[in-house]
């Protein structure tokens, strides 16, 4: 007893991690229909558009079209409040460049066949991610409920996000670096869309040797910036450098909500530490990080355990990162599962899996109504445990 009932956590066994399965798949999928039962219009009964942050992409593709500047705020502000806003209510765009290839086909379809567009192809290409680690790992499925019961899934699905296509790129880029170096290179490359997720990435390719998937993710990185600057012109990327002080103004500042984010810089904000001194805290914890994945990949051959840990340190290396960005800990979570299943459970593995998989349910309520931020432990537990099997890896090959 004691500590023992966390630290082992043996009371959590298969029928039992099957029902809690079921429990939150009908949670989640119960959620969603009564967003979508009580709306009028596409307007939850909150007054909010389905899709939310989604208006941000659409409206940009809209402006692209039109042949607009999607970096001129004021422009944007217009441009969404055309379609919907609430009354002081605004979704910014500060995606880089590389993500306008992305969005500009969105702006010549309606809103609402572009979000549900949106979110089946960017959402099964998350999928098919997922089912190749699965395999990879020797796992079967996923199967439908361990799907729905994802609370990430859920909340990308409601914000219209861009997290499944940023985590297929990642997941499926990583998982192909030892198989397919250039294919790997060429998805992460296209990851750079959302660049504050692969600070980790080019710190485990270096270490681990992986030459032609580094060649492979500059050159598509680059070609994807080309593409953007012939498409709209070279001046996006200026004007994008333009308004990227805002950005980290915002981060800094909580204009996004430090309760909606899952950084440890959010997390301490949270709890009213000052900003010097939580950003300094975030800089400390990122390089520690990076220093753990550099260590663990040094001149060794790249295996899913190693892009695992990218993908477990990827939301610790960054400031700004929201509960829908932690569908990137679906590869972390497998991994950790799949090595559990076959070689038994080390401590606190069981009961970090079962509470980092669902905790994006309670993290944001707790954070709004409590100020307990409770992702950034998790996280800093999911990533040690991923780290400690990957180690065990190096020693036994």
């Amino acid at each position: 007893m004691g500590w023992d009932v966390l630290r082992k956590a043996e009371w959590f066994g298969a029928e039992r991690a099957r029902g809690y399965l079921v429990v939150l798949a009908l949670a989640n999928v119960a959620t969603l229909a009564f967003l979508l039962l009580t709306s009028t219009n596409g307007i939850d009964r909150n007054g909010f558009l389905i899709g939310t942050d989604f208006i941000s992409f659409w409206t940009s593709g809209r402006m692209l079209v039109a042949g607009a500047n999607v970096y001129d705020t004021l422009a944007h502000v217009a441009a969404q409040r055309e379609f919907y806003t609430l009354p002081g209510e605004y979704t910014a765009f500060f995606y880089p460049p590389s993500f306008l290839p992305f969005v500009w086909p969105l702006g010549f379809l309606p809103y609402f066949p572009a979000l549900a567009a949106w979110l089946t192809l960017t959402g099964g290409a998350f999928l098919t991610a997922v089912r190749a680690w699965f395999s990879a790992l020797g796992l079967k499925g996923p199967a439908l409920v361990l799907i729905a019961a994802f609370p990430p899934l859920i909340v990308t699905l409601t914000h219209g996000q861009t997290s499944f296509l940023v985590a297929a790129l990642l997941g499926g880029g990583l998982l192909l670096v030892r198989e397919r170096p250039w294919l790997a290179g060429v998805l992460i490359g296209f990851a750079t869309i959302k660049p504050q997720f692969g600070l980790l990435v080019p710190v485990a390719l270096l270490a681990s040797g992986q030459w032609r998937t580094i060649a492979g993710a500059g050159a598509a990185a680059l070609g994807l910036a080309g593409l953007a600057a012939l498409m709209f012109g070279p001046q996006v990327w200026a004007d994008w450098l333009a308004i990227t002080q805002t950005a980290s103004s915002a981060t800094e500042s909580g204009t996004i909500g430090f309760a909606k984010m899952v950084s440890l810089f959010a997390g301490l904000r949270l709890i009213e530490v000052p900003s010097g001194l939580a950003m300094a805290l975030q800089i400390g914890v990122t390089i520690a990080v990076a220093a753990m994945v550099a260590a663990a990949c040094w001149r060794r051959s790249f295996t899913p355990g190693m892009g695992a840990l990218v993908l477990a340190g990827a939301p610790l290396a960054t400031p700004f990162v929201l509960d829908y960005d932690m569908v990137l800990t679906a590869f972390p979570l497998a991994y950790l599962f799949a090595r559990g299943r076959a070689e038994g459970f080390d401590d606190w593995e069981r009961i970090t899996i079962a509470a980092t998989f669902a905790a994006v349910a309670l993290a944001r309520p707790l954070a709004i109504t409590v100020d307990v931020p409770i992702m950034p432990l998790l996280l800093i537990a999911l990533f040690v445990l991923v780290w400690r099997r990957v180690r065990a890896e190096a020693t036994l090959a």
